[in-house]
């Protein structure tokens, strides 16, 4: 077996382990804020992801420390997206 075929085959399994959650934060100004953790953010596939994310609910967002913020209310149609990616649909909690 390739090397790229098995590490394709290892992310695919991990992503479906991964317990991801997904939450609204008041800011002030009564902006909302959606956090989403969970994420392996030494992940390289992740700039990615979040880019295509910011792209497709036209928001602003960033990878901080040990979660991803969008900006804005999307809680939904992030776990819709994040399914679509191949994540389990089991393992994404929305708050």
């Amino acid at each position: 077996m390739s090397v790229e075929i098995l590490d394709s085959i290892l992310k695919g399994v991990f992503k479906e382990q991964q317990v991801i959650k997904i939450r609204v934060e008041k800011r002030k100004g009564h902006r909302d804020v959606t956090i989403i953790t969970g994420f392996d953010t030494k992940d390289p596939e992740l700039r990615k992801i979040v880019s295509e994310l910011k792209s497709k609910l036209a928001c602003g967002g960033t990878i901080k420390d040990d979660h991803v913020e969008l900006q804005g209310d999307h809680r939904h149609k992030v776990k819709e997206f994040l399914i679509a990616k191949g994540f389990s649909e089991s393992n994404i909690l929305v708050e």
